[in-house]
């Protein structure tokens, strides 16, 4: 620490100009970070759906099962020749959209689902390549329908694809929404704090410079892997709010040393001079950038956890997070002291706003008495802290994850609200298809086995809640739920073809249910699914959207057991070499977790069940939280709520070494960082809420864990619970077996 402070005090202006290098390079590649990012259940390699897809694409010789969904309203209806002939012409040009290989018209009939009876309202089905190329031909098929003559022909556009990409789309516009709208707020509170611009500035500077290299980084990982679209909220998160809570602190402690610092050097008498600035520069980061540093590590191990399971989405995450964090205190120990040094004096002006509780140095006579009243009755607060967490996190404990697919955008966008049209139409089905691979182990199909196969097939089609069956044996209600007649069908492939594999050894059914499925709807008709294939003689492997979406949540969901144990095994290790205790790091754990347990229960609660849905902007109808929430949020959550751990603990142990008074320590404590807390928690409740008021409804359950997660930690944790806990272990809270006291590293934490 000694180098780092006599390198960024002694050369401010190269360290500044090495981190402007860096956000100008790193810009046009944070720019294009948002898009190359990927939403929704990604594939898996080694997983059942998946072998089902290679078996159609190497067995089949299917290539372009993505499918494009375009409700029209027709004005004149169909029914007419004038309506007749738009729609013709708008089908015609979708056919020529470079990358469309097949569009399915929508067909009349009893009981056809893709065209009502007064022509009205139709379904075009168009496919699009299903991995390389689908993003880019969704959007010509949106361009091209935006060209389309809107008086006659009103045309709206969903399929999983369109979903997938507003979830893209959406979360990046979100996310500079949030920053726009956060930002300022954030800078009024920081005057209030600070009562000056240029302090109001700094922490600004921090956040903006790790967020922008932190994307440019973010880009470069997804030109090697996977990475999700949440990641840029995890990074715009800890940029701003643990970047500026780091800040926060740097500016404090760096005002205060202006004071303590002599105004002289044995070079200069000149008073306030840039060798007074680099003094007091140096001992801010020998004093809060080392407990910045430690912070920041804490930080890090949670994001690091998510890098632990073999998922690679979520190491995308973890990785993302990780470099958010070390970015974020990689700025506030060298960009900020640099800025300080240049400052000096100049970092209390303007002075425009001057409040005594907010900007008054040493301890809250408030704070410091408050602290005794809890402290004088330690149970009381022990048990009704830990009662309240305890029972804000039941609903948790019937929590269900899975990929909410278009119920994951609010309502108002286009691919949602069509859904909810092609629904009426009876065709919502189209976008829950099953897929069934029967494997006949080598032997080629023969006539004998018609029999055996047309079982098969009759047992599934009378299974509850599905609309067709897609087979050799097809009837005209199966023909109805695939988009076509049999003239349909034949654009898309022979039956034949389609049901056969290139050397009949593999048969293929397509099991149609009569709605979209919900993520909570899926296991259950799965399950009727195998019981039926279990009973048919056949081997087979299920395949298809939902069992797609339904495997990734299974691997998202089990890599938390692994994420969790590793992060609180190098949180343990780090708050022990820390603080020397063998208590206090079980006791951060166990606090932290309940503080995780409680926000996810809330999220629970207002997300799946819809308690309060409508009062805070979410759907009610969304019924399941993401797949990557659970383990998202307990990273981040756990890695955020050691932030004010350590701000608290270590002004404990502080005041314990100096005075061997426990009780009066704990006090002390309080007194002095409940004001810096409660300002770092204002600012990081503005991020989190701006996220709530966005259109991705798994952003939005990130914004209100997060928020609801920083209150409790900031008050009811930090404030009543800790104080309590220390109250009552007194000197047990320092206990540390001496063989280990001796050979583990000490740390001095100051802030």
């Amino acid at each position: 620490m000694q180098a780092l402070a006599r390198v960024v005090t002694r050369h401010p202006w190269a360290v500044l100009l090495v981190w402007a290098l860096a956000a100008l390079l790193s810009i046009p590649f944070a720019a294009r970070a948002p898009g190359a990012l990927s939403a929704g259940p990604s594939t898996l390699t080694d997983t059942e759906s998946a072998r089902v897809t290679t078996l159609l694409r190497e067995e089949f010789g299917e290539q372009d099962t993505n499918t494009v969904l375009l409700l029209t309203r027709s004005e004149p209806p169909l029914t007419t020749p004038q309506g007749q002939a738009a729609y013709d012409a708008f089908v015609t040009g979708l056919e020529a959209v470079p990358g469309v290989t097949r569009v399915v018209r929508a067909q009349a009939g009893s009981t056809l689902s893709t065209r009502t009876a007064d022509g009205v309202q139709a379904l075009t089905l168009a496919q699009i390549p299903l991995l390389d190329g689908a993003t880019e031909t969704l959007d010509r098929v949106r361009a091209y329908v935006k060209t389309v003559d809107r008086p006659a022909l009103d045309i709206r556009v969903t399929g999983g694809q369109a979903i997938a990409d507003d979830f893209t789309h959406y979360a990046e516009a979100d996310t500079k929404r949030s920053e726009l709208t956060a930002l300022p707020l954030i800078a009024l509170l920081l005057v209030v704090v600070f009562g000056a611009l240029v302090a109001t500035g700094l922490p600004l500077v921090v956040g903006v410079l790790s967020i922008t290299v932190a994307m440019a980084g973010l880009y470069g990982l997804t030109r090697v892997t996977e990475v999700s679209t949440f990641a840029q909220s995890v990074i715009t998160m800890l940029g701003l709010g643990a970047g500026i809570d780091y800040a926060l602190l740097m500016v404090n402690r760096f005002r205060e040393e202006l004071k303590a610092v002599p105004a002289t050097t044995e070079r200069s008498a000149a008073p306030r001079s840039q060798e007074h600035s680099a003094a007091a520069a140096a001992r801010t980061v020998l004093s809060a950038g080392r407990s910045v540093i430690f912070s920041g590590s804490t930080v890090a191990i949670a994001m690091a956890g998510l890098i632990v399971p073999p998922v690679e989405v979520i190491r995308s995450l973890g990785i993302g997070g990780v470099l958010a964090v070390l970015l974020t205190v990689l700025a506030s120990v060298t960009a900020l002291p640099a800025l300080f040094t240049i400052l000096g004096e100049r970092i209390n002006s303007p002075r425009v706003v001057k409040i005594g509780w907010a900007q008054r140095g040493g301890a809250s006579a408030g704070w410091t008495a408050f602290a005794r009243r809890v402290t004088a009755r330690p149970w009381i607060g022990l048990l009704g802290g830990a009662g309240v967490l305890l029972l804000l996190s039941l609903p948790a404990f019937g929590m269900r994850t899975g990929y909410a697919g278009a119920w994951g955008l609010t309502p108002g966008l286009e691919s949602r609200d069509a859904l909810a049209d092609v629904r009426t139409l009876g065709a919502g089905g189209l976008l829950s298809q099953f897929e069934v691979i029967l494997d006949l182990k080598g032997q080629r199909y023969t006539p004998d086995q018609r029999a055996q196969f047309q079982s098969t097939v009759d047992s599934l089609r009378g299974l509850p809640g599905v609309k067709g069956v897609l087979s050799p044996f097809v009837t005209s209600a199966d023909l109805a739920s695939a988009g076509g007649n049999t003239e349909g069908i034949a654009a898309l492939s022979t039956l034949t073809r389609r049901s056969f594999s290139q050397g009949r050894t593999y048969l293929r059914v397509t099991v149609i249910p009569d709605d979209t499925l919900k993520a909570e709807q899926i296991p259950a008709f799965e399950a009727r699914l195998r019981a039926a294939l279990d009973a048919s003689g056949y081997a087979y492997a299920l395949g298809g959207a939902p069992i797609g979406g339904q495997e990734w949540s299974r691997a998202i969901t089990g890599t938390l057991p692994t994420a969790i144990v590793a992060v609180f095994m190098g949180t343990f290790l780090l708050l022990m070499v820390a603080f020397r205790s063998i208590l206090i790091p079980l006791k951060s754990i166990v606090m932290n977790a309940l503080t995780v347990g409680a926000a996810v229960g809330v999220v629970t609660l207002v997300v799946q069940d819809g308690f309060l849905a409508s009062f805070l902007g979410f759907p009610q109808d969304v019924g399941v939280l993401d797949a990557t929430l659970p383990v998202l949020l307990f990273a981040v959550m756990f890695g955020l709520s050691m932030d004010y751990e350590i701000f608290l603990l270590s002004r404990v142990q502080e005041e314990y070494l100096r005075t061997g008074d426990n009780d009066e320590a704990i006090v002390q404590a309080v007194g002095h960082t409940a004001r810096i807390i409660t300002s770092a928690a204002i600012i990081m409740l503005i991020v989190f809420v701006a996220f709530i008021f966005g259109r991705v409804v798994a952003s939005m359950s990130i914004g209100l864990g997060l928020a609801v997660a920083v209150v409790l930690d900031a008050t009811l944790v930090r404030l009543i619970l800790v104080p309590s806990f220390l109250k009552l272990a007194g000197k047990w809270n320092w206990w540390l077996p001496k063989w280990m006291d001796r050979r583990l590293p000490h740390v001095v934490l100051e802030h």
